[in-house]
């Protein structure tokens, strides 16, 4: 067993066992778990800053000269206290607790090429941190977040996102009033997606500055959208279901405007 010479072994009652444990249930604001191998490579490639790093030696990578240079704090903890900590059911051996970047709306620029993607009322972090690896893909601008009820700093959106969750730029808007507000001061074109719309995705040219407002898993977007007077469109459905999950009605949305705006 290497054991890393900056590697400072703890126990169960260090405050920093206490704080992961924390973070491991819901995350805190600006601060999240990362959990597992691939995870940490993904985290190394990003210029987040790593304010804890847990490492098992049974468990984890003989060589972690990488991290422990990144990494604030760097702690060696036993198998034992690794499974108390770990979320995984066949733990890995490295966990984190790492900081997302800040984001301010007003920091943004946009162009005529600009796609956001506006999540309103999502509930489940996996569904959120796929809709995050959905924007990343399309190359979207950023990611706002309304009437949240998932939070960012979830460790299982670190997992789905594949990590862009710190790459990814993501605004939050305290009401949709001030949601809508931003997007118009911006000239964005602005499409709820409504399964109950009569208009479909393929009719708008998405030739501006184009959002996307995609709802809630449970009850769709709040009547607040509605009531901003907004286009709808909606997404065909051909067979005996009445919806998409909506990460994937995201991505058909996304990759339909980035492939209009592109020319493909």
């Amino acid at each position: 067993m290497t054991v890393h010479p900056s590697a400072r072994p703890i126990g169960a009652q260090h405050p920093r066992v206490r704080d992961l444990l924390a973070l491991r249930k819901d995350g805190s604001p600006g601060r999240i778990m990362v959990e597992g191998t691939w995870e940490h490579d993904r985290l190394l490639t990003t210029s987040a800053t790593i304010e804890a790093l847990f490492w098992c030696p049974e468990a984890g990578p003989p060589d972690i000269t990488n991290l422990a240079g990144r990494a604030t704090e760097v702690y060696r903890i036993s198998a034992k206290l690794l499974s108390r900590m770990a979320r995984k059911t066949r733990p890995e051996g490295l966990i984190s607790i790492a900081r997302l970047p800040e984001w301010r709306p007003q920091a943004f620029r946009f162009t005529n090429r600009s796609l956001v993607l506006v999540a309103d009322g999502v509930e489940y972090a996996g569904n959120l941190g796929t809709l995050i690896r959905t924007a990343d893909a399309a190359n979207a601008d950023c990611l706002v977040l309304t009437s949240r009820r998932a939070r960012p700093t979830h460790p299982a959106v670190y997992s789905a996102s594949r990590g862009t969750v710190l790459s990814t730029p993501i605004v939050e808007f305290g009401d949709i009033p001030a949601a809508a507000a931003w997007l118009r001061s911006h000239a964005f074109r602005v499409h709820l997606a409504d399964p109950a719309a009569t208009g479909t995705y393929r009719v708008p040219q998405y030739d501006g500055p184009t959002a996307f407002v995609v709802g809630s898993e449970g009850s769709g977007l709040s009547r607040a959208w509605h009531d901003e007077g907004f286009d709808a469109v909606s997404i065909p459905m051909l067979g005996q279901a009445d919806s998409l999950n909506v990460a994937l009605s995201a991505g058909i949305l996304l990759f339909e405007a980035r492939a209009r705006k592109e020319g493909w």
